[in-house]
């Protein structure tokens, strides 16, 4: 092993640029000496050095804190700082398996769609669920993605993984017209049960559930299709009825693929 490298190939060795090798030797934290062609040559002792600030960059360390620890090493500052690595890391686990969970979720969340059947009329008990909701008139594709946008925007901090967040648009009944696209009036987050902070809720109770596959021209006319079954079975809108967005343009481009669930929430017609 030679003892002195050259500045080209300390870069290459490190894929660290020339420009932050002199930044290092502007801090004072490596000191190359000059060859007689007066090019800098770096000794081993700067090669341990720059396996150290290679490291803790990785973790995060600021080249402050790096110099600071370099300039003054010591062995109560060495455990200091491998205790601190070690929670950095631990710390990078934790994100690491967070976000391994998020994967798996939508994984199965994605593969279960392909089981799900369309065209079927079907209702369905569910608990209340807390919602965060975002009003706006909506009437094509690019506003719809434009207020989700926006409502993700507000609440970043309660939704850290959008591709796994069901979310779904409220319809504006009396603006449906066949054949038409949809006039939706809010769009929604819906969130976990334990939620504390929300907009609305979605009261527990009966839903009309209704799927459909492809373009969301069909909208209206599956829409409408809820509607008239639950006039002519006997049931009482109890409210209006709503789209929830099962697969969409975060997971394909392809509209064919496209999930989409309706949902109405009804009871009995009383009997007069």
């Amino acid at each position: 092993m030679r003892d002195y490298y050259k500045i080209s190939e300390i870069s290459k060795l490190y894929g660290i640029g020339v420009d932050s090798l002199r930044y290092y030797e502007e801090l004072g934290i490596l000191q190359p000496r000059r060859n007689a062609s007066n090019y800098r040559i770096y000794g081993l002792n700067d090669i341990y050095k720059l396996n150290i600030i290679r490291d803790l960059r990785m973790l995060g360390f600021s080249m402050q804190q790096i110099k600071e620890y370099l300039d003054d090493q010591r062995l109560d500052k060495s455990l200091a700082l491998l205790h601190e690595e070690q929670r950095l890391l631990q710390a990078q686990i934790m994100k690491l398996q967070q976000k391994n969970q998020m994967i798996y979720e939508r994984i199965q969340a994605l593969s279960a769609t392909s089981e799900v059947s369309t065209g079927i009329f079907k209702i369905e008990k569910m608990p209340d669920r807390p919602c965060l909701n975002f009003n706006a008139r909506i009437t094509r594709d690019e506003e719809m993605d434009f207020a989700v946008k926006k409502l993700h925007s507000k609440h970043e901090n309660k939704i850290p993984d959008f591709g796994n967040q069901l979310y779904g648009a409220s319809v504006l009944v009396n603006e449906l017209t066949p054949g038409k696209p949809v006039v939706f009036e809010s769009v929604f987050f819906i969130l976990n049960q334990d939620e504390k902070e929300y907009d609305f809720v979605l009261p527990e109770g009966e839903y009309l559930s209704y799927y459909y596959r492809g373009s969301y021209h069909q909208s209206a006319d599956r829409l409408l299709d809820v509607i008239r079954y639950v006039k002519e079975n006997n049931l009482r809108a109890l409210g209006n009825p709503f789209e929830i967005y099962e697969v969409d343009n975060r997971d394909t481009m392809l509209e064919a693929e496209f999930l989409t669930q309706i949902q109405i929430r009804v009871g009995k017609m009383s009997l007069k």
